[in-house]
Parts: structure tokens; C-alpha cells; sequence
């Protein structure tokens, strides 16, 4: 189910739905477990579909199914069994709109994202659109516009820090990938170029969230400021990581930063919304 993914998920789909209702309710507890499971089915699934790739490659060969753990038809059953309690939560305890967001997600990135990552390694660019559904799937849940401008800018964050985020997945497993048979970013680039690359979509990533601020989706002034903060930090911290080091990339510092760089701004929205 890869845990930490699924759990990052559904708190962005609970995002979706306080922001868009500023209060919390039980409902809350649907939407995490739904999309939850669904996250894990996904997950599952992926890991069906890429068996053969994860038992070449180092990081993911003591997976369940590659390291023969279970069969890899127990591993289908068990993603279709998460999928449909999954969809079956959402449909019931909060509305036939999430739920159908939630199959389409499965169908985006388990047909088309899984596919394509095995021909080019700017597949995350259309993929990045499953990791913005869990956000819509809870404001959908609040009987919220799905059009709204609200949704749509901070939808486009979440999308724009989903990029850096893979890539960086991908360059610090580059020869893991290379091995599998895989496309990686030294076959198109340079260590310099990778580096640009990184460094301009993070500083995007970050001008992206100062947007949230500059039309009103964050009003307190003590907020603003935290975010501000936020930005400069992590622009000046990833150049550092980027530019001023021998080794490419300090991968676990780079992690660390730019997964709760997206956290602490779901959560000042999230404060925002509440109080």
C-alpha cells in the first residue's frame, strides 16, 4: 500500500474538503479512509503492473511480489479488494462525485502514468495530475464547485510540487532505472542541465504557493508572513543543495525539504480556512 504515500494522499483530499467547508466534521474520517484505500489499491496495482521492473532494480526488489513474498495474482486480488472498499466508502458516506474521481485517478495513473514512466522521464508531467485528485476528490465531498478559482490555483500548486518531487525520485535511483531498462535524466541531460532543471521547477513550486497569498486564499497577515518565510528558505536552501555541494544532489536533505514544504503550506491553509 506504500504507507507514507497514502497517507500524504489522504490528508491533501482532507485538505480539499476543510478549505472548502472551514469546519471539520465526521465526514472528515470518510473522506481520509476512502481515498486511503484507494491510494493503497493503486499502489497495489502498480506494483502488479511493474513486477518484473522492481525485481531488477535494488530499491524495490524485496517488495512483496518480487521477493516472492506473495504471488503476484494475491497482489492483484489485494489491490481490487482496497479499490472497491475504497470507492464503495466514498460512494456511500460522501457522495457519488468523489468516488468517481477517485476510479478515474486509478484509471490516470495505473493506465496511462504506469505505462509511459517506462518510455520517457517526463511521464511525471501528465502523471502529476493523480497527485492533484485527492485534493479535488474532497472539496468535490463539500458539494464545492470544482471550477472554482479556489480549487483551481491551489490544485496547480500541488501540481507544480509534484514534478521536482518525482524527479528527484528518479535521478537519486538513476541507475537502478538504468538497469530495468528504464529512460533517466542523464540520458537526456547533463549533471548541470539536471541541476537547472530542479532548481527552476522549485523556484516555479514556490512562486506557485506565493500565489495562494497574493488572491486572498491566504488572508492572515501572520500566515503570509510564515509563508514568505517558507519560500525564501526553501529557494535559498535548495540552491545550496543544488549548486553548492560536489555530490549532485544532497537527495535526503532535498527530500525532507520539499515534502514539508508542501505539508506546511496545505497547513496553512488549512489554519487559515478553520480560524
Amino acid at each position: 500500500m506504500r504507507l507514507g504515500v497514502s497517507l500524504a494522499v489522504s490528508f491533501s483530499a482532507v485538505t480539499g474538503y476543510i478549505v472548502a467547508t472551514s469546519f471539520l466534521d465526521l465526514k472528515i474520517l470518510y473522506i481520509f479512509l476512502g481515498v486511503f484505500l484507494m491510494s493503497g489499491g493503486a499502489s497495489a496495482l502498480n506494483q502488479f503492473q511493474e513486477r518484473n521492473i522492481d525485481a531488477a532494480m535494488n530499491r524495490t526488489k524485496n517488495r512483496p511480489i518480487p521477493s516472492k513474498l506473495i504471488a503476484s495474482e494475491i497482489g492483484l486480488i489485494i489491490s481490487i479488494f482496497l479499490s472497491l472498499v475504497g470507492f464503495t466508502v466514498l460512494y456511500f458516506l460522501t457522495g457519488p462525485a468523489p468516488s468517481i474521481l477517485g476510479l478515474l485517478n486509478i484509471l490516470w495513473y495505473n493506465g496511462l502514468y504506469t505505462p509511459l514512466k517506462k518510455k520517457t522521464v517526463f511521464a511525471v508531467v501528465p502523471g502529476s495530475l493523480t497527485g492533484v485528485t485527492p485534493l479535488l476528490i474532497g472539496w468535490s465531498a463539500a458539494g464545492a464547485y470544482l471550477l472554482s478559482p479556489q480549487i483551481i490555483f491551489i490544485s496547480f500548486f500541488i501540481y507544480m510540487w509534484q514534478i521536482p518531487h518525482f524527479w528527484l525520485l528518479l535521478i537519486k535511483n538513476g541507475e537502478d532505472y538504468k538497469s530495468a531498462g528504464l529512460s533517466t535524466f542523464h540520458r537526456l541531460f547533463n549533471d548541470r542541465q539536471v541541476k537547472r532543471i530542479l532548481f527552476t521547477w522549485i523556484i516555479s513550486t514556490s512562486l506557485t504557493s506565493l500565489l495562494l497569498a497574493y488572491f486572498g486564499f491566504i488572508q492572515s497577515q501572520i500566515l503570509f508572513i510564515v509563508l514568505i518565510m517558507l519560500n525564501v528558505f526553501i529557494s535559498i536552501s535548495f540552491y545550496q543543495i543544488l549548486f553548492k555541494n560536489n555530490k549532485l544532489i544532497q537527495f535526503k536533505k532535498a527530500f525532507i525539504e520539499i515534502n514539508a514544504f508542501m505539508i506546511i503550506v496545505l497547513g496553512l491553509l488549512i489554519i487559515d480556512s478553520l480560524f
